[in-house]
């Protein structure tokens, strides 16, 4: 666990994903951001009886948006803790099993390890209708939290939002950009710091990823937590957002470069068609050979199998010959 600012701690899970602990100003009370991938919820529960104490419980959980590392152990903690799940109203469809994100883009330019690792990610929806809560759609101040505001930064999801608490500059940017190469997975394991575009692949609107980043990098801040990548607080990366944000460029080609995915208030209204796959289509084709020679290899063990199981067919008896003795004369 590393401290990201007075009150708010980062705690990094599986070595890539991180949620964060941020106290309310109350003694005692606090509130979980983002709860990542399914499975993490007794590291994240331990982590919180050391940070606080045994049996503690924040007041409400904030997602950040609801891609299955940020939200994936939301409903594990939120039926443990007896909390609410609060998230931006257009990531409801998508955290009520209404509808499914866009998918991936693969192809992407610039993607890297993280976008061949995209190809065989499920489809991202939850159910958690029992739980989640929308954000007062009107009011930028979020609940529990009086010193903080929260930003909407869609692009990387519709409903992404963005936490900063303006007199001491800290950021809680989810996705919106990252602290670590997220186009690399052996960069991101390694965590070394760098201000980067996060998550290339699952971003499906790229002029939306401009502005978003150019919104948070107009805050300046001073200390910066990121769904993915250390905690940072140095001036010289608040220097490298600001270079992110003067330099930014949507990649060469992928789906959504040129036509976003288009969402509304029921979740994906327009998907811009899948381009050729190179790599999918050899997996395709490559699958398919070796779902015939599996084939293959099946029947022929049928076979075989069957052809031992045969019961013997009889012989038919050659016939008795009559033996006849020569009389000797």
């Amino acid at each position: 666990m590393k401290k990201v600012a007075a009150g708010v701690h980062q705690l990094t899970i599986q070595r890539f994903v991180n949620v964060y602990f941020v106290e309310t100003g109350t003694p005692g009370e606090w509130v979980l951001v983002d709860t990542g991938l399914p499975g993490s919820e007794k590291s994240i529960i331990a982590a919180a009886d050391h940070l606080f104490y045994p049996g503690t419980h924040p007041e409400a959980i904030i997602l950040t948006h609801g891609h299955m590392d940020h939200s994936g152990s939301a409903q594990a903690l939120a039926e443990h803790w007896k909390v609410p799940v609060l998230a931006h109203p257009l990531e409801l469809p998508f955290l009520t099993a209404k509808a499914v994100y866009p998918p991936a883009d693969p192809t992407v330019a610039g993607g890297g390890s993280l976008a061949f690792v995209a190809r065989f990610f499920p489809p991202q929806s939850f159910q958690l209708s029992d739980y989640v809560q929308q954000l007062p759609p009107n009011d930028m101040d979020p609940p529990f939290l009086p010193d903080w505001q929260w930003i909407h930064v869609p692009g990387h999801a519709p409903g992404q939002i963005a936490l900063f608490r303006e007199k001491d500059r800290t950021l809680l940017a989810g996705d919106a950009f990252a602290t670590a190469n997220h186009e690399s997975v052996p960069e991101l394991l390694l965590q070394r710091p760098e201000i980067n575009i996060a998550g290339a692949p699952f971003n499906y609107n790229w002029q939306q990823v401009g502005e978003s980043i150019k919104e948070l990098a107009a805050l300046q801040p001073s200390a910066i937590g990121c769904g993915h990548g250390p905690a940072v607080s140095a001036e010289k990366y608040t220097a490298q957002l600001q270079k992110l944000a003067a330099e930014f460029k949507a990649p060469a080609h992928g789906r959504y470069v040129n036509t976003p995915a288009r969402t509304d208030e029921n979740g994906v209204a327009y998907l811009p068609p899948a381009p050729h796959d190179p790599i999918r289509a050899k997996f395709a084709v490559a699958a398919a050979g070796l779902g015939a020679l599996v084939g293959a290899a099946v029947l022929i063990k049928r076979y075989k199998t069957h052809k031992q199981n045969e019961y013997p067919r009889p012989v038919a008896a050659e016939p008795k010959r009559e033996r006849t003795e020569e009389v000797a004369r």
